[in-house]
């Protein structure tokens, strides 16, 4: 503790600034799109995401809409949701659709191997999460099964979500949906340098053009073909991709999760400064791995035309006390908020290359949006920042700078002293999105554009009396979001005062 205390002092006094400046060029020429989709989610069949925390069934005491949780799905449309990725994860390259359609008492039982060894009924299968993606207005993003699947078992499911004739389109018929489903985003394989298939890159590029070639697009379906892409650093499996299989994809993956010891992550409530220092700042280290994975594809693809597509990241800590260790239960706290809004704030301005992120997972896994038990459902803290955050989707990005210092944490890990983004709404507005890492100070923020002279500003924060709160069944609301109104404006100029710990987002005209 003692190194770490003599680190935050030296980035306190010698790095970090009491005010930051906040040079806003919308002058500038127009940029691109953020595309919604870099608030995107997943949900795989691992302890209580889906069963419990998406479908209770028709027949549950719970409240529901035609089997869905309506307190979840009324969260979720709120969240606006714009892509969701299914069923996997490493279950995707177990998962075989046809034993999850057709009539529920006729769909076999089996054992999740890969989460915790309890047993999968299929009674959520491809009906129910397209018609659960329509119901929440969001794209599917299927994962398709290389590892353990057959390249005509993947053809035959493409062809049965969006193919408007043949046999396929017949069985789907007879199973109560006549019109084709839209299904843009299709993932050839998950991971498949691990549980998908312990495979080499070269190998896996081969098998990767293989299983995409006959994934047809159907009835004015288009396919958007994502191949498995590396684990964090590995930025050799991104080289061998590019370079064998880039004109036969549309978008490359890439997995990074917040986590430090993997045999020792830490508790999800009960961590110390140092330990929240140590979480931001291997968070921000998805920066240097957006730039260098980019940088690699940029060699082979100057067009930018194959998209990368970060669909999985977020915490990732020890299971709650007493949870099943393999369904990856953890509580989300501040700090959880902090990763969120930093991570997004990063991604909004790399999505020139970036084209969607989607953070694992979205009810009762990991870093998860909301959390259910019984009848009951909380919002957690991460799911208030991406609420929040959702005014940058599909809106312009602005380019801006804010020169400021640094933390460094007892782990050695490094990151700007301050965190935000800006976007320009089809209306006019702008959006503003900021974070203050600091535990222990409040930075005086000066947000200057160009010549716009602002009329109207309103905002919301996110902040709690300790940094380790988290809303639970018995306080749902701990941690929620309030109007911030303590924003000055003069001219050019707004000027506030960004408290510790806390996430503002300001809307601007």
């Amino acid at each position: 503790m003692k190194k770490f205390f003599l680190l935050s002092l030296l980035a306190l006094t010698v790095g970090a600034r009491a005010q930051v400046l906040v040079r806003i060029h919308e002058s500038a020429p127009e940029q691109a799109l953020i595309p919604a989709e870099i608030y995107g989610q997943f949900s795989e069949h691992l302890g209580r995401c889906i069963y419990d925390g998406i479908w209770v069934g028709k027949d549950s005491p719970i409240p529901n809409t035609d089997g869905y949780r309506t307190d979840v799905l009324e969260a979720l449309k709120a969240l606006k949701v714009p892509v969701l990725r299914w069923p996997g994860g490493c279950f995707a390259d177990e998962y075989h659709w046809m034993d999850g359609i057709g009539p529920k008492e006729k769909r076999p039982r089996l054992v999740n191997n890969n989460w915790g060894g309890t047993v999968e009924d299929n009674s959520f299968g491809t009906h129910e999460f397209l018609n659960f993606c329509e119901l929440i207005g969001a794209q599917p993003y299927i994962s398709g099964n290389v590892g353990s699947g057959t390249v005509e078992e993947m053809a035959k499911w493409v062809e049965y979500m969006t193919a408007e004739n043949g046999s396929m389109a017949e069985l789907r018929e007879k199973n109560g949906r006549r019109q084709p489903w839209k299904v843009k985003y299709l993932g050839v394989g998950n991971e498949n340098w691990g549980c998908g298939g312990e495979m080499t890159a070269q190998y896996y590029s081969d098998v990767y053009k293989r299983y995409a070639l006959y994934a047809r697009n159907h009835a004015g379906n288009h396919l958007f073909k994502v191949a498995c892409g590396p684990n964090a650093d590995d930025y050799e499996w991104t080289r061998t991709l590019m370079k064998n299989a880039k004109g036969s994809m549309s978008g490359l993956s890439l997995h990074y999760y917040t986590v430090g010891d993997w045999n020792h992550k830490g508790s999800a409530t009960a961590f110390t400064a140092e330990d929240y220092y140590n979480t931001l700042t291997r968070t921000y280290v998805i920066d240097e791995l957006l730039r260098n994975h980019m940088a690699v594809m940029d060699a082979y693809d100057p067009e930018k035309k194959v998209a990368l597509l970060l669909d999985e990241w977020g915490t990732w800590y020890d299971v709650e006390p007493g949870t099943n260790p393999g369904h990856l239960y953890q509580q989300n706290t501040m700090r959880d908020a902090m990763v969120a809004a930093i991570n997004l704030n990063i991604f909004n301005g790399y999505t020139e290359r970036l084209k969607m992120a989607n953070i694992a997972q979205m009810v009762n896994v990991l870093q998860a949006m909301v959390l259910t038990q019984g009848a009951g459902m909380v919002l957690t803290p991460t799911y208030h920042v991406f609420r929040m955050f959702n005014v940058h989707q599909n809106a312009h990005f602005v380019p801006s700078e804010a020169p400021c210092g640094h933390i460094v944490s007892a782990d050695g890990g490094i990151m700007p002293s301050f965190s935000h983004s800006v976007s320009r709404s089809g209306d006019g507005s702008y959006h503003i999105s900021m974070a203050n890492p600091y535990l222990d100070k409040a930075v005086k923020v000066e947000l200057l554009f160009d010549g716009f002279r602002p009329k109207a500003v309103s905002g919301e924060i996110l902040k709690a009396a300790a940094v380790q709160d988290f809303n639970d069944f018995d306080h749902p609301s701990r941690v929620a979001p309030a109007a911030f109104k303590d924003v000055k404006v003069a001219g050019k100029k707004l000027t506030l005062t960004l408290p510790a710990a806390a996430v503002v987002v300001l809307e601007v005209k």
